[in-house]
């Protein structure tokens, strides 16, 4: 298993004491992780003690504000691809029967796109597709990490040292194009109630899905969304 992209799958997850109790570990991984530069590893160590030693509700208040009341700094991958489309439900179902066919079954209640989940299954499979399905994600962990660092998150250090993984260079106009996207208020209830009722993510067979691998469905992640109108900003 690869020990690093465990810690990066839990760093992401919804703070918890059993996390707190864990980040010793966690952190002592990423210091020892070769692939990354010494400069990325010195900018993990805020999050990691940041979880270690704050207090829990404080915790659990950041991560709701950030990834669970923000649209733009969505944990679910084809949020960024799709939207609300059917093609979203449509690559769902595929990205499940891929980890049907790896024999990965997730024990969480969360869609299978969310990036911890992502995650999980990679520190199972082999580098080499490790590299490939994290470059094809690239644009978006840059345009999150580029959004959390204007919110001065220590979460942004999650993505940059996910792109050192994968390798790659996300397209800057691909990055530019997902950024002119307003960011989410957080704090605007109303706005954010407004845009779940209209939102559905709709499962169901795809005949043509076959089982493709996940690098295939995350491929199109360098053709983001259309950014929404100024005027549709919460």
């Amino acid at each position: 298993m690869d020990r690093t992209l465990k810690s990066f799958s839990l760093l992401l997850s919804y703070p918890t004491r059993e996390l707190q109790h864990a980040m010793s570990e966690i952190g002592g991984v990423l210091a020892s992780d070769t692939r990354l530069t010494a400069a990325a590893r010195r900018a993990l160590r805020p999050l990691v003690e940041g979880l270690a030693g704050r207090d829990i509700y404080d915790l659990e208040e950041q991560f709701v504000l950030l990834f669970d009341r923000s649209r733009t700094l969505s944990l679910n991958l084809f949020e960024h691809v799709h939207g609300e489309s059917r093609d979203r439900g449509g690559a769902m179902v595929s990205l499940i029967e891929t980890y049907r066919e790896a024999g990965f079954d997730p024990a969480t209640s969360e869609l299978p796109d969310h990036l911890p989940v992502l995650l999980e299954f990679l520190s199972t499979r082999p580098s080499s597709e490790v590299r490939e399905t994290l470059s094809d994600a690239a644009h978006i962990f840059e345009a999150l990490q580029a959004r959390l660092e204007r919110r001065e998150s220590p979460y942004a250090a999650v993505f940059a040292a996910l792109i050192q993984i994968a390798g790659a260079k996300a397209n800057k106009d691909v990055v530019e194009a997902m950024l002119a996207q307003p960011d989410d208020d957080p704090t605007d209830l109303k706005a954010l109630d407004e845009v779940w009722e209209e939102s559905e993510v709709t499962f169901g067979p795809d005949p043509n899905a076959g089982c493709p691998q996940v690098r295939d469905m995350l491929a199109q992640m360098d053709t983001p969304i259309n950014p929404a109108p100024q005027a549709a900003a919460k």
